[in-house]
């Protein structure tokens, strides 16, 4: 992989793990608080929670499979 093709899949790596982060983080406040509608209900809700945090470990790994790539 060229340097420029690495450094670009690692800046949307790190960028989709930045935004999974603050969308965990509302997630748990908003199960806290009981913010989240009447739509879904708290276990659909701690679904959702597990779902970013599972996202998040995907891109995680997918970040250090980038770092680790040797050309």
């Amino acid at each position: 992989m060229n340097k420029d093709l690495r450094r670009r899949a690692s800046d949307k790596a790190f960028a989709r793990m930045s935004m999974l982060l603050i969308t965990i983080e509302q997630n748990k406040k908003d199960i806290l608080e009981g913010n989240y509608g009447g739509i879904i209900t708290t276990e659909q809700m701690h679904g959702v929670l597990r779902s970013n945090e599972t996202e998040l470990k995907v891109w995680e790994y997918i970040t250090k499979l980038i770092e680790t790539d040797e050309e």
